[in-house]
């Protein structure tokens, strides 16, 4: 007889044996696990059309941001590996001379440990995509293996994997966000959580799974491990409501897996941890308004562009005043009504009835804290929504509500997994007539069902690749490793994607990234918080004239203070089309160290910045030297020391 994943059960564990799997049925679930990859590869074959160079995207057909910081991430641990150590938790390989702590900025440490060989050898943006891959046919085969394990039918189970996998929240994080997309784990830690609190596991063989589970979440993406919790703590109390006699008598044995699963994850996270919430560089806070996200009801049902049958998707968020890139929540009328009705229809099936209800709160929690518009005029006030109340708890004040999309996806897919296991054991015992009459009925159904989520292929496009000369003269400064370099036009995403594609050993001054500012507040790396006056002077004036827009380039007193403070051993510049860059450059610097084709550098070192230092304190002590109209009256080098001496 199976066994209820949700049924809690005073047996023994031990008694408990699963069945085993005739070699047909390893065959058939083995095929199964083949067509998840094959439609994985489908999704993503813009990308393997040129693995090494495209990259998805989302908002105006260009690589987003978020894309060049796991990409250098992924090159960081890679080159960390190949040297023989692990990577360092604090950083200044990015945003130096300050650095970041990579526990804070989504460095997927865990894939990227595992990827390493496929960076080292076809580089970072290849090792993106094999992710991008993993996760769609990863995510399928995990929920398929979990469902399985619950003794649902393989049929229903393949159906449930596959909706995972390739439900519309996947399809939209495909687009930009490679640590939610890849969603393998979250199945895998519920059932381990269910095992624990209805008794089928074993508490310390069960915790230990359960710690394991959670230590590679956590180094993969801490929100999602989070959101994970959250969904856990839902069906979890929605199990106990349902049956709060039996929940006394499985406390203790949970409260042991839990307590061995907790002791695991402080043994391979706790260093980490520590370094996160009490290292250098800790910080609190989130650099984006968490507060503003969230859904109106309409999202549920209003396609985004990532599906194959949408609207004028730019148009509804415009109306709505949405994020383009944090839209996971549709599933279509036909999935949404069914998600309505089947906790209801399948009441007496605990199963449904609990998950079925705990995809419903999730849709509820997404909603987010504030007022949102329901039909017209008409609002949801923010006294009926549950996040209100969340939201500003510590931990969950840092979370991007929508993002629980990714997970109540996730429980529907299991709901109509179930529902499709009663319903295919129904048709079963049905005569022939109403056998036939049964399944086109489910047939038509699932159909609409299917339908409006149809997913298209992830859009791409090629990723900022190094000019010609980049490498050259990167090497030809001989530059230490490590040594930070300041390239211009500052580009703060770009130049991270360089030094990801090349590989040279180099730090780079700017990046993409979050990191403290002096009070521990979480901001974005070019905030302004974290800048010093001269250094954003040196950045606008300098893109200024790389853009040819007219306005005054640096003075050489802000662009000695800001290389200063900056301490860079190398300065690079783009030539492509900049002349006026060129020029300010040369007449600052002399001539280049190197230059080779559209790059120019030249080499910064410890005594040219020392001479900086004291250019500065003669020229704003003295008054000589610079004026800060612009016009330039002495050069650096004109004191004595070129970037050479």
């Amino acid at each position: 007889m199976a066994i209820d994943i949700l049924q809690v059960t005073a047996r023994p564990p031990e008694r408990v044996r699963p069945r085993r799997s005739r070699p047909g049925g390893r065959l058939a679930q083995g095929l199964i696990v083949l067509c998840y990859l094959v439609a994985a590869v489908g999704m993503t074959w813009r990308l393997w059309a040129d693995p090494s160079r495209m990259a998805p995207t989302a908002v105006d057909g260009n690589v987003n941001m978020d894309i060049y910081l796991s990409t250098w991430f992924m090159r960081y641990v890679a080159t960390a590996l190949g040297h023989g150590h692990l990577p360092a938790l604090v950083t200044t390989g990015i945003n130096s001379p300050r650095g970041v702590n990579a526990m804070w900025n989504t460095s997927l440490l865990a894939p990227a440990f595992l990827l390493a060989p496929v960076t080292i050898i076809a580089g970072p943006v290849t090792s993106l995509t094999v992710l991008l891959t993993l996760g769609f046919a990863g995510s399928a085969t995990s929920m398929f293996v979990v469902l399985r394990r619950w003794q649902v039918s393989v049929t229903a189970a393949a159906l449930g994997g596959a909706l995972f996998g390739f439900m519309p929240a996947m399809t939209v994080a495909a687009q930009d966000h490679y640590h939610l997309q890849f969603a393998v784990l979250p199945p895998l830690i519920i059932d381990a959580v269910l095992m624990l609190v209805t008794g089928r596991g074993r508490p310390v063989r069960t915790g230990l799974w359960l710690g394991l589970l959670v230590s590679l979440q956590l180094f993969t993406a801490e929100e999602l491990l989070v959101d994970t919790a959250i969904v856990g703590t839902v069906i979890v109390l929605l199990l106990v409501l349902s049956r709060p006699r039996e929940a006394p008598d499985r406390l203790l044995p949970a409260l042991a897996g839990a307590g061995t699963a907790l002791a695991v994850t402080l043994v391979i996270c706790g260093r980490a941890l520590w370094v996160q919430f009490h290292g250098p560089l800790a910080e609190h806070g989130s650099p984006w308004n968490v507060l503003a996200y969230g859904y109106p009801p309409s999202a549920y049902v209003t396609a985004p562009s990532a599906m194959l049958l949408h609207g004028n998707f730019a148009q509804y968020l415009a109306a709505t005043g949405q994020h383009p890139i944090e839209e996971f929540g549709y599933l279509g009328w036909p999935l949404q009504i069914a998600l309505i009705a089947l906790p209801f229809v399948f009441w007496r099936h605990i199963r449904i009835r609990v998950l079925g209800l705990s995809a419903l709160a999730m849709e509820w929690l997404a909603i987010g804290g504030h007022s949102v518009p329901f039909a017209g005029r008409i609002s949801v006030p923010d006294w009926l929504l549950p996040w209100h109340y969340l939201q500003h708890l510590p931990i969950l004040n840092q979370l991007i509500v929508v993002r629980l999309s990714i997970l109540s996806d996730g429980i529907a897919a299991v709901v109509l997994a179930l529902a499709a296991d009663r319903t295919i054991a129904t048709i079963r015992r049905r005569e022939d007539w109403r056998r036939l009459a049964f399944a086109c009925a489910a047939a038509a159904g699932l159909v609409a069902i299917v339908v409006p989520i149809i997913p298209r292929p992830v859009p791409a496009h090629e990723v900022s690749v190094p000019p010609p000369g980049w490498t050259s003269v990167i090497r030809g400064l001989h530059l230490p490793a490590g040594a930070p370099v300041l390239v211009l036009p500052l580009d703060r995403a770009v130049e991270m994607e360089f030094q990801a594609l090349t590989g040279e050993p180099i730090s780079t001054t700017g990046g993409y990234c979050i990191a403290p500012d002096p009070a521990g507040q979480a901001k974005k790396c070019e905030d302004r918080f974290l800048e010093t006056g001269p250094e954003r002077a040196l950045a606008r004036r300098s893109n200024w004239l790389a853009d040819l827009r007219g306005g005054p380039g640096p003075s050489f007193l802000t662009t000695a203070e800001a290389l200063e403070q900056w301490r860079p051993g190398a300065v690079v510049i783009i030539m492509a089309n900049r002349p006026a860059l060129r020029n300010f450059m040369v007449s600052f610097f002399g001539p280049p160290t190197t230059a080779h084709d559209d790059v120019m550098g030249w080499r910064t070192t410890a005594r040219y910045l020392d001479h900086l230092a004291a250019y500065i304190r003669a020229t704003t002590t003295v008054g000589t030297c610079c004026c800060t109209s612009g016009a330039v009256r002495m050069s650096p080098s004109a004191c004595g020391a070129g970037p050479g001496g």
